[in-house]
């Protein structure tokens, strides 16, 4: 609702201020190019009001040109649309690039002699338009969409854990008709690929915009940064995507043309193994992707969860890891023996992906070193001359380090 009220003001009063400006006119370029400036994000927000400005200057000059050598044609309509876009691909306008190409086409329809007032009028809308945009987003800044994308990533950890559940119901129904088995790790290999081809650009596309949202943006001063925990989030679920696809390309080879291995007679065995293997990283990835959102969530929302259950959801990998390397020295079959080394070793890279210590060890990492200005004049205590520096390979305490991460240490999941 307050973004649509944004909008609207934004428009509203560039309309008011443009009809000011051009008495007896209609400028509905000026609420039009507000409503377009006013949805970008803080960060961007005056490069796009000055690409925008930049693309209307350029169109309707080349416009005015047009029109005081050749008439409104096919033939010259065309060659305008061709070197307006030109022009605006060489300038790098990004998203405004077409509107050289409108702009140019709106001029040159009123004919040689009316061309130079509407490029006037064309441009002077365009600017109040920009400015007014500018201004709203300045006094009226966008919420910080962090909660937004803390969403996104566990909607992510929801799509793979889905699929994991899905296969281990399907291979305890299949456990009896041993030839489908094949055709549904295909299927199942194609819904993984789907989710790295398509849901994690997606995800990495909100997170973006969120990490953009929160600079130049007055609304996020005073709030903690939340941007390295979701972006580890989303890094540690695309590597578990494509781990689990890579264990569905195995089982897809594994069961193709009919193997010996599932006529055997501890086939049954093999395939319930697997079912209830992939439980448990569906289960682990389901509490991970939980655990990410309610770090971003509002504090009411954190405070109502139960983060024990979802760390023991997590450490459900070890157990698995340990049943499958038991049963590694019984496996015979060269390649029931493949399968089931990528099965384990899928277990080991989720595990280290959706480690709790790890997250907490890339945070740091991915956190923005600060930088105070002017810088001092005298060295730091730590670096002065005889120091010792700090061991490279010397175990984080974390602690110590996470004091400043709000609801990532371990402490601070026991507390709540």
């Amino acid at each position: 609702m307050l973004w649509s009220l944004r909008i609207t003001m934004a428009a509203v009063i560039s309309y008011v201020v443009a009809t000011l400006i051009f008495p007896g006119t209609q400028p509905l370029l000026a609420p039009l190019t507000a409503m377009l400036v006013v949805q970008v994000t803080p960060v961007s927000l005056l490069a796009s009001g000055l690409d925008r400005v930049v693309a209307v200057v350029t169109g309707v000059s080349l416009a005015v040109a047009f029109a005081a050598v050749v008439p409104l044609e096919w033939w010259s309509l065309g060659l305008l649309i061709l070197i307006s876009i030109t022009l605006g691909q060489a300038l790098r306008l990004r998203d405004n690039l077409i509107e050289v190409a409108i702009s140019g086409m709106l001029v040159l329809g009123v004919g040689s002699l009316g061309a130079g007032a509407a490029a006037g009028q064309r441009i002077a809308e365009t600017l109040v338009g920009a400015g007014i945009g500018v201004a709203a987003n300045l006094l009226f800044p966008p919420r910080v969409p962090t909660s937004d994308a803390g969403r996104e990533i566990e909607g992510l950890a929801d799509a793979i854990s889905a699929v994991l559940r899905r296969s281990a119901d399907a291979l305890e129904q299949l456990t009896g008709d041993r030839g489908s088995v094949a055709a549904a790790a295909g299927a199942w290999l194609g819904d993984a690929r789907r989710i790295t081809h398509h849901d994690v650009p997606r995800v990495g596309a909100a997170l973006l915009h969120a990490e953009q949202g929160r600079r130049l943006n007055v609304r996020a001063v005073g709030t903690p940064d939340l941007g390295p925990g979701l972006r580890h989030g989303l890094e540690s679920l695309e590597h578990t995507a494509l781990t689990v696809r890579s264990m569905y390309r195995a089982l897809a080879d594994a069961t193709e043309g009919d193997p010996e291995w599932l006529e055997a007679e501890g086939a049954m065995d093999v395939l319930l193994g697997l079912a209830l293997t992939f439980r448990d990283l569906a289960d682990a990835v389901d509490a991970f992707g939980e655990l990410v959102r309610l770090e971003a969530a509002p504090a009411g929302q954190a405070d109502s969860a139960d983060f024990e259950a979802l760390r023991e959801s997590i450490q459900g990998l070890p157990e698995a890891r340990s049943r499958l390397e038991g049963m590694t020295a019984a496996v015979a079959d060269p390649h029931l023996g493949e399968l089931h080394g990528t099965i384990l070793s899928t277990v080991k890279r989720v595990q280290r992906e959706l480690d709790l210590e790890q997250r907490v060890r890339r945070q740091l990492q991915l956190r923005r070193p600060v930088r105070t200005w002017p810088a001092p004049l005298r060295p730091h205590p730590s670096r002065r001359r005889g120091a010792a520096l700090p061991d490279p390979g010397a175990e984080i305490d974390l602690d110590a380090e996470t004091t400043a991460l709000p609801r990532l240490s371990d402490d601070d999941l026991d507390e709540r």
